[in-house]
């Protein structure tokens, strides 16, 4: 799994620049912004295991390629450095139009809690990895993966059952409404 997340993330990369319209070839044909997002969450789902058509927000695949590989920085919200609970906050912004100011303990909550079996794309998972407390989170994918912002490979797509994970996980949860 491990040898697999760098060709992701170089894959990703790699999309991106396309997607900005950075293309090798002069004569490719233009495409309008919409298909070139549906492209690009088709990419985006199919790295990381999933259909497009049993996903539930497309925009949420996007915004993980463009913040894949950012490195991790303490209270970092921008994809010069971000930590878990500012990429949450980010993603959440970018993809729901929701806006958050939390860290991960608040977030916690402000979220109604769910079981591990219960998750839902989009729901948060949280962490006790410091002190028996609540402090790391990240966005559930769906089949045991997440999104969230590691201290040491920056912003990366980890799954609930490896067993680092597995150890700390705490609870999943729910934003209030």
């Amino acid at each position: 799994m491990k040898t697999g997340i760098p060709i992701l993330i170089m894959f990703l990369f790699f999309a991106g620049i396309v997607a900005n319209g950075q293309q090798n070839s002069p004569e490719a044909e233009p495409i309008d912004k919409e298909q070139e997002q549906l492209q690009l969450c088709f990419i985006y789902s199919n790295m990381l295991g999933f259909n497009i058509n049993s996903i539930d927000n497309p925009k949420l695949y996007q915004s993980i390629g463009e913040w894949m590989g950012t490195p991790y920085k303490f209270s970092g919200k921008s994809k010069k450095g971000v930590d878990c609970s500012g990429l949450v906050c980010e993603l959440y912004k970018d993809c729901n139009n929701l806006v958050l100011e939390s860290c991960a303990k608040d977030l916690f909550h402000n979220s109604e809690q769910i079981k591990k079996t219960d998750l839902r794309e989009g729901d948060l998972v949280f962490f006790k990895i410091k002190k028996n407390r609540i402090s790391h989170v990240g966005i559930y994918l769906g089949q045991n993966k997440f999104v969230h912002a590691s201290t040491k490979n920056g912003v990366i797509v980890s799954n609930l059952e490896d067993p680092y994970y597995k150890r700390y996980f705490y609870k999943g949860g729910r934003l209030k409404k």
